[in-house]
């Protein structure tokens, strides 16, 4: 099974699945969500969950331990204001690609009555549909307000300099997925020529694994990194991938593009904060309003903030009935809809 990736695909994806079960099986074995298991642990204990074989050239177990060791301090504090007033979201659900403009204004004019000040624009089709698009925004939100821009691997490495440079005047804080996510040295090219434009480059969510990672953030080729709760191998990578990026000073800002994925990431970037970081400088977690509804504990949003989950748990348990309605061949959605089979 190894030779069939090893550590990236569909055998990674398998091996998350798992692995983060057993997570959430262990944090309902204490009675806390994953979040304050991760929290409560001993920095022995919790280094030793965490494979450091191919990055003890970026990060050794004593350097891991080390840094959690340090976070000690001021770490009841940092949880209690956690509890108090959740972690920063930003919004990506206001400037989807093909939106017509009277919707993104709708959008955005809500978003802002509901707290958000924090907005991703989707980008790549079309470049001067792109500037209208983002100026539309930035006139909405204000230029007190944080706009990113994301183009889902759409463009080559001089494609990209160039479009994002066209952008520069909407003043985004970082193009997210410029070009291949396995071009690890384009995204360096990329992020060499945008520095003098105050846009730093945000990638991660199609990582396979902590090497690349550690690669990534090696050759100064992100500004800000992307993880995502299932992409990798659970918990345990990424719980080396978020040490690796405190040891190099890179702020980490997940992918949670709901389906799911915001259920999961937000424990990781409350471990984050209050056990390793310390930090919500250039800090915030993407939030999409995709399909909550399917899971037994959905993630609350306050102000435009993850509130910390409190059931025990991973917060990944699906409800029975949508399982049951998905389930594949037999589920109602399959049934009703031939077409997809």
């Amino acid at each position: 099974m190894r030779w069939l990736g090893p550590e990236k695909g569909v055998i990674q994806l398998a091996v998350a699945a798992v692995l983060n079960a057993v997570w959430d099986l262990w944090a309902r074995a204490e009675g806390k969500p994953l979040w304050k298991l991760l929290v409560d642990m001993d920095p022995r204990q919790l280094v030793s969950c965490i494979d450091f074989r191919y990055i003890t050239d970026a990060l050794t177990e004593e350097e891991a331990v080390d840094i959690i060791a340090k976070a000690q301090e001021g770490k009841r504090q940092r949880e209690d204001r956690m509890l108090k007033e959740g972690y920063p979201a930003y919004t990506t659900s206001c400037a989807w690609l093909g939106y017509p403009d009277e919707l993104l204004r709708q959008l955005c004019a809500d978003a802002l009555k509901s707290g958000w000040t924090r907005f991703k624009v989707k980008v790549g089709a079309d470049l001067e549909d792109d500037v209208r698009r983002c100026r539309l925004i930035r006139e909405m939100i204000g230029p007190e307000n944080t706009l990113m821009i994301d183009a889902n691997q759409r463009w080559g490495v001089a494609e990209a300099i160039s479009w994002v440079s066209r952008l520069a005047e909407f003043k985004p804080l970082w193009i997210e997925e410029p070009t291949s996510p396995d071009d690890i040295l384009g995204h360096a090219a990329i992020s060499k020529a945008l520095a003098p434009l105050g846009i730093g480059v945000a990638t991660g969510e199609q990582c396979h694994n902590r090497v690349m990672f550690k690669q990534f953030l090696q050759a100064s080729a992100l500004q800000f990194v992307q993880i995502d709760g299932c992409r990798v191998g659970s918990v345990n990578e990424n719980l080396a991938v978020l040490l690796m990026a405190h040891k190099f000073r890179v702020p980490v800002c997940p992918h949670a593009g709901g389906i799911g994925l915001c259920e999961l990431v937000q424990h990781l970037i409350l471990f984050d904060y209050i056990s390793v970081s310390g930090s919500l400088s250039n800090r915030m977690c993407e939030y999409v309003d995709h399909l909550h509804e399917h899971f037994t504990s959905p993630v609350v949003i306050r102000d435009a903030h993850y509130m910390p989950p409190k059931d025990p748990g991973f917060s990944c348990e699906m409800l029975e009935s949508s399982v049951q309605r998905h389930q594949y061949p037999e589920g109602e959605v399959w049934k009703l809809n031939p077409d997809l089979l």
